[in-house]
């Protein structure tokens, strides 16, 4: 069963976000297209300062009718008029450059950000990725950046033009009336506090709601990876009911997010329209006490409109603030993770490797005092075959982790010809050992793309010899394309077995002074092990070779075998002195065989 805890209270969202590396990420990003920018921030001072001075040619036309001054200018009326549209079509034309520029800088900007996740998620130690699931990386990289870029494209903008308009219609109608603007800014600090407090309350309710989906993603991911077992099992129904649980506190999280976010622009609203009846209000006895002209009082009401209006559209881009703000949060926090640690500097690499590895008091743990490996110490001779066998659970593959240096010893060192491998860069180590796993991996591509993913310089000849001695060439002779024969998505179109003769001949065609095997004929049949088997002694003739087996039928003629358990080994030797001993490998060997 995945591992996705489903409690619903096993987040509290109440916990603060670190807004100052948002907003530092985001700048950092941001700078590297300020000549876009710019433009952008100039173009929205232009299309507002023409929309500002809309209202005021529109309150001039009205006074040039004549009202209370008994004479209509009429040149004057279509003056204004003709000046009032021509300020709102060029506002408009302004407003449609700056929308293309801005989407271009952001479409930029968003595919950098997804390149240096996707380069950040590459880099991280694997310690990081086993502790993760993959869908909720793939949600940061997808999801959370989507919702980056509808913020940078659309919203960010409009708080600039807001903020613009907001400051130049206060001008506006101070100009016009300074005691009717002091009766319209009493409603302001309302509205601040209230946006105030509606931001404090739903802000972590985004966060949680990112979190939820990035859950849901990697369940999905889990489920659709093990379709075949959940069928075999009869399962469907189980998974259903756990997915189900899952998908409904992610739309609670959606719906409380969106529910509290749904409050902010209608009260706004009401606010706003609050404050424009007392204008209006007080508008009208300013007129009707011959101390506002019609014309004025209608440029002013024009003028608290579009003061409100870009505080009610900012109070429903909150929602989207918040969401986008939780969004970048996650892929910011992903982005500072430590990459895999350098190699020193005077780190050594390794040349003309002869292959002598030795383990001395070496003790691992995946988490503290939790030990996986207690005071290891073994030796490999060069060109010499150690086979590492025992229950489930006894820290084989941790051994295989510790060679490449996907994990590093707590205690003790492990030595390369001499050379300990925290000196060595790590480059040189993991290029002297080609590896066969058990879960065989290919990627799409082409048949030869995938033999020579360690040598993409390889001839034909050379892969084809490679596939021969994998006994897999006339499997791919018998393709349409031949080596050029595409391998789909998982590689679906081929079966277990052919994906793991294709991995083997990937590790033939790697010419490396070590090797290591992860019980690499585990997925094919008993006739084709017979002939892998027999590849495979080619392959490791003269190689210091590390095989992890469970079938003890095909280490029989190991230099050494280490029977580990309890992250220790417990016995070791050659196989007819443990079978001599009687002791935990014989009885081994003899419930395979019995």
């Amino acid at each position: 069963m995945p591992n996705v805890n489903t409690n619903l209270e096993e987040e509290l969202p109440g916990k603060p976000k670190d807004y100052r590396k948002v907003i530092r990420g985001l700048l950092r990003y941001l700078s590297k297209e300020w000549l876009i920018f710019t433009v952008v921030f100039g173009l929205v001072i232009l299309s507002n300062l023409m929309l500002l001075w809309g209202p005021r040619f529109s309150g001039n036309a009205i006074d040039a009718l004549g009202i209370g001054m008994g004479t209509v200018a009429f040149e004057l009326v279509v003056r204004n008029a003709v000046l009032m549209l021509l300020c709102y079509v060029g506002s408009a034309a302004a407003t449609y450059i700056m929308t293309l520029l801005g989407v271009r800088a952001s479409q930029k900007i968003i595919r950098e950000m997804r390149q240096d996740t996707f380069d950040k998620i590459v880099e991280l130690p694997l310690a990081y990725i086993d502790s993760h699931q993959a869908g909720d990386l793939v949600s940061r990289i997808s999801y959370d950046l989507d919702v980056v870029n509808q913020s940078l494209t659309h919203d960010i903008v409009q708080i600039a033009a807001g903020t613009f308009m907001v400051a130049g219609s206060l001008y506006m109608m101070l100009s016009l009336s300074p005691a009717l603007s002091a009766i319209f800014l009493l409603m302001v600090p309302v509205t601040v506090l209230f946006t105030s407090y509606r931001v404090k309350k739903t802000r972590p309710l985004f966060s949680r709601r990112s979190k939820k989906l990035g859950q849901m993603n990697g369940y999905v991911e889990e489920i659709l990876s093990g379709q075949k077992t959940i069928r075999a099992y009869d399962k469907e129904t189980f998974f259903s009911g756990e997915f189900d649980d899952i998908n409904a506190t992610s739309i609670d999280a959606y719906y409380k997010a969106d529910y509290q976010s749904a409050f902010n622009g209608p009260s706004v609203m009401f606010i706003s329209n609050l404050s424009l009846a007392l204008v209006s209000l007080f508008g009208a006895l300013l007129f009707l006490q011959g101390g506002f002209t019609l014309g004025g009082l209608s440029a002013f009401i024009l003028y608290s409109r579009r003061f409100s209006g870009p505080i009610n559209e900012v109070a429903n881009l909150v929602a989207e603030l918040q969401s986008a703000a939780s969004a970048a949060e996650r892929v910011f926090t992903l982005l500072e993770q430590p990459s895999e640690p350098a190699d020193k500097a005077d780190a050594v690499t390794l040349t003309e490797v002869r292959g002598e590895v030795e383990f001395r008091d070496v003790s691992f743990s995946y988490i503290p005092d939790v030990p996986v490996i207690k005071g290891m110490n073994l030796t490999a001779k060069p060109g010499s075959l150690t086979a590492i066998v025992g229950p489930t659970g006894a820290s084989k593959t941790t051994i295989i982790n510790l060679l490449m240096r996907f994990y590093d010893p707590q205690e003790g060192e492990i030595l390369i010809d001499g050379h300990s491998t925290l000196d060595v860069s790590r480059q040189s180590l993991r290029r002297s050992f080609a590896m066969v796993l058990q879960d065989s991996w290919l990627f799409n591509g082409s048949i030869r793309e995938n033999i020579a993913y360690g040598r993409p310089e390889a001839k034909l000849e050379d892969i084809r010899r490679a596939a021969q001695a994998a006994h897999i060439d006339e499997f791919i002779d018998a393709q349409p394309e031949g080596f050029d024969t595409q391998i789909s998505d998982g590689a679906g179109n081929l079966s277990q077995g052919q994906k793991q003769l294709l991995t083997i001949a990937r590790a033939m065609l790697l010419d490396t002074p070590m090797l290591i095997l992860d019980e690499a004929t585990s997925n094919v049949d008993s006739r084709t092990e017979i002939a892998i088997q027999d590849a495979m002694n080619r392959l490791i003739e003269g190689r210091t070779s590390f095989v992890i087996a469970h079938r003890l039928s095909t280490i029989q003629n190991a230099d050494h075998i280490l029977l580990v358990a309890d992250g220790q080994i417990k016995e070791q030797g050659t196989h007819d002195d443990l079978l001599s001993r009687g002791g935990a490998y014989a009885k081994l060997y003899q419930s395979q065989f019995s």
